[in-house]
């Protein structure tokens, strides 16, 4: 149902935040069903057909450098971004030569794991892994594209990989070697809420119209599991939120649009890019809405649950949508909708209780401008939140904040190293058969060989990267590009903001970034006394595709740069190389990590490269290199608790 709200004053709000407009409210409310409840699947026994079949998911194989990509594939974490800009000039950050924070540090996932291991191998090869971590009860998750696994506290690994299609009750990404498929998963989310002792684990689901094919229906959707109790290996309960926004299902209709032959048709929108928060009355996601088979970004959604229903197992929960693009809401800027407003995620039980209960968001404005570069963020504000388990009236505002400049950064290089597989594919010498020659053959089909080189590695696009409320204050890092001293090239850095709510004002801020090499998507957590972690990529001249952490405070902002693993090896995956321009010419890289606090330790988790081998060793070993990677990438991921 559809309500709209009377001309809501806020005095006391106006006064410190200036709001852009204070106008009258527009709230979608829904109710939906819990779906499923059930244990955690066990991993079955490999599938005798693993290594055949289709290696690529379709649904994903659209090009993230165009927001107008359309046709029957999609981009999945889709930017709107003109950059990149200019750099801001930095001195650069110290490189600490010890580690004393340091308790524990441990591999994660691997792209064998995903594919191989997970769902016996009924897996699509994926770039990137997605990073999901939450942490408590004496238990880490780690959940990345398209794949999940739980330890306890010491890294004792307590399950197997298991496929994120069997943790939500589908069937498989695809049965090998030739289907069929299961629906399409990306962007895990998760964290462990400690008012409740519940997990929550977020992804974002795109439905096929004929599981005998690759082909989408349309319909997409948020699922959302909840622990049963504060065991993640137990039971676990499900609930699905339709958001493809086109009339059907119980969604609005924004207008998205599609491809047919010439011409453009209506058609579903895209819930891109879910990440979460919660406060304590409810639990939230936002996405970024684009037309999913068609040209053009609609804008930022909110949806607001009821965290108790969520969490006591509800047979309904309600859910309410906010559509930043929405006029009638006022919180535009400059006639822009938001993007990538992300959620705050409170420290323990540090709620924001003014104003009936408020969760806070944080959005950056670069990606609009077409120079890369601005000094504003939004802070929105969603207060009400008490209103959530009964009659929902909720109000949305949003305020500008100034800040120091940041801007789009360029793409990262790395350090050079064997890069087995671009050599592969670029090679014309190998005898594959009697007759035939090119290692190129041996990993696709078509013609060859394929130029390839190492390759540039992706850097985000000025998005906010983790918000966290955490000692009465609002903590957010993002990407930003860099023209650090004694450093000819610009890099990609970290800015970040500590922001008192309640006057708009920024507290602390500055830029992390180190010369001849480039940080990469920062994930932050803060603990209840306001000490916090910056975990990110460090990559450059000097460093193959490494775990980096710093800390920070509110005093003196990140301090010394530190690395928790170093990386064995460059970046070696499909992303970026020829011949699979349809899957994208960026060179994939984690489009995010993750950060979690617990008590009084900071978890974090950051994609690097764990493992290296020369082009003989790959050739030779069936493409495994001791299964430490696949013939078509070499991700993995490092998961490091530090006492700050």
């Amino acid at each position: 149902m559809c309500s709209r709200l009377g001309l809501v004053l806020r005095f006391a709000l106006v006064v410190a935040l200036l709001p852009l407009v204070v106008s009258a409210q527009s709230q979608i409310v829904r109710q939906i069903p819990l779906t499923r409840s059930g244990p955690l699947p066990q991993t079955p026994p490999v599938n005798a057909n693993g290594e055949q079949g289709v290696e690529f998911d379709s649904a994903l194989a659209g090009d993230d450098d165009s927001s107008d990509a359309g046709g029957p594939s999609i981009s999945v974490n889709r930017t709107i971004s003109k950059g990149p800009g200019s750099g801001m000039l930095h001195h650069g950050s110290a490189k600490a030569k010890s580690n004393p924070e340091l308790s524990l540090s441990l591999d994660g996932l691997n792209h064998f794991q995903q594919r191989f291991i997970a769902a016996g191998g009924n897996q699509f090869s994926l770039e990137p892994p997605d990073q999901g971590l939450c942490v408590g009860n004496g238990f880490v998750l780690e959940t990345v594209n398209d794949v999940l696994r739980i330890f306890d506290t010491a890294g004792k690994p307590l399950t197997a990989p298991t496929a994120l299609n069997a943790f939500y009750g589908y069937a498989p990404a695809i049965t090998r070697p030739a289907g069929p498929f299961g629906p399409s998963i990306t962007d895990p989310s998760c964290t462990f809420d400690v008012q409740t002792q519940r997990w929550f684990h977020v992804v974002l689901t795109l439905d096929r119209a004929d599981p005998s094919k690759q082909d989408l229906s349309g319909a997409n959707h948020l699922d959302v599991a909840v622990s049963a109790t504060a065991d993640p290996t137990g039971l676990w309960n499900i609930y699905r939120l339709p958001v493809q926004d086109d009339g059907t299902q119980g969604t609005p209709d924004h207008g998205c649009v599609q491809v047919s032959k010439t011409k453009l048709i209506h058609g579903p929108c895209l819930g891109d890019y879910p990440h979460i928060g919660a406060d304590a009355n409810g639990f939230y996601i936002t996405t970024n809405e684009f037309s999913l088979a068609g040209p053009g970004f609609h804008g930022a959604q909110i949806y607001a649950f009821s965290k108790a229903q969520l969490a006591t197992g509800a047979p309904a929960v309600t859910v309410v949508q906010f559509d930043t693009a929405d006029p009638s809401l006022g919180v535009q800027l400059n006639g822009t909708p938001g993007f990538t407003v992300w959620p705050a995620l409170s420290t323990g039980n540090q709620f924001e209780g003014g104003q009936g209960g408020t969760e806070y968001f944080v959005s950056s404005e670069a990606v609009f401008q077409d120079t890369g570069v601005d000094t504003r963020l939004r802070l929105w504000s969603l207060s009400n939140t008490s209103s959530l388990d009964l009659f929902p009236a909720l109000n949305l505002s949003a305020a500008v904040v100034s800040t120091i400049p940041y801007a789009v950064p360029s793409r990262s290089i790395q350090k050079p190293g064997d890069v087995p597989l671009a050599q592969c594919l670029s090679d014309s010498t190998l005898q594959v058969s009697a007759t035939l020659f090119g290692c190129w053959r041996l990993v696709v089909g078509g013609k060859g060989p394929f130029p390839n080189t190492e390759k540039v590695v992706d850097s985000n696009d000025s998005r906010i990267q983790g918000v966290a409320l955490a000692n009465g204050k609002i903590w957010a890092v993002l990407d930003t590009a860099l023209s650090i001293d004694g450093d000819t090239t610009s890099r990609a850095g970290i800015a970040y903001f500590v922001i008192n709510p309640h006057s708009g004002k920024v507290h602390q801020q500055g830029y992390a970034g180190l010369a001849g090499n480039n940080l990469t998507y920062p994930a932050l957590a803060v603990t209840q006394s306001g000490r916090g972690v910056v975990g990110f990529t460090l990559l450059g001249n000097d460093h193959y595709p490494s775990a980096g952490y710093a800390g920070i405070d509110d005093k003196i902002g990140m301090g010394d740069l530190h690395v928790a693993a170093e990386g064995l090896g460059p970046d070696d995956g499909f992303t970026g190389y020829n011949p699979v321009a349809s899957n994208g010419t960026r060179p994939r890289w984690g489009d995010y990590g993750a950060a979690a606090s617990d008590g009084n330790s900071i978890w974090i988790a950051n994609e690097y490269i764990n493992q290296t081998c020369t082009f003989s060793a790959f050739v030779n070993s069936n493409f495994r290199c001791g299964n430490t990677r696949t013939q078509l990438a070499n991700w993995g991921t490092r998961i490091s608790k530090i006492v700050p």
